[in-house]
């Protein structure tokens, strides 16, 4: 398993690159997928804002995006061997400005959001989604289950 993390945050909450690693593949090993990598990033409010308008069209600063890197998996102009791509599993960007906001209006600390955002990011780069209230449910309960992997 390899999860990479990563900190552009400059004057943003602190948090160790650490702290995430540990977490994700805590929970990359509790959905069977500690043979897949993931690159998890930490940055602030401005930088997040420009991918969810370069990728969503919208133009605001948000608490997590994920990208899934399956898209390519039997691609045949990849350059990678094949069997290499179904390893990557993609990369989740985490606002820690955001992140410090919903901590404290929820009142708890910035690693059990930091905590709950990875989770829901992982999550939606396996297939998971919200869009109804049924996928919802099936998501909030995965997310929970994943945030308590983590802690063991």
């Amino acid at each position: 398993m390899a999860v990479y993390v990563s900190r552009k945050a400059r004057g943003s909450a602190p948090l160790r690159s650490r702290q995430g690693r540990t977490i994700a593949e805590r929970m990359l090993a509790f959905l069977g997928r500690d043979d897949q990598e993931l690159s998890v990033l930490l940055t602030d409010d401005p930088f997040i804002q420009t991918l969810n308008a370069a990728h969503r069209g919208k133009d605001r600063p948000t608490d997590v995006l994920a990208f899934a890197l399956n898209e390519t998996v039997g691609d045949a102009d990849a350059e990678e061997p094949p069997g290499t791509l179904d390893r990557l599993l993609g990369d989740v960007v985490i606002s820690l400005d955001t992140a410090a906001r919903q901590a404290r209006e929820r009142r708890h600390s910035l690693l059990a959001e930091v905590t709950f955002l990875l989770a829901h990011g992982i999550l939606h780069l396996i297939g998971y989604d919200h869009q109804t209230d049924e996928q919802e449910a099936t998501m909030d309960a995965m997310t929970a289950k994943l945030v308590s992997a983590s802690a063991a």
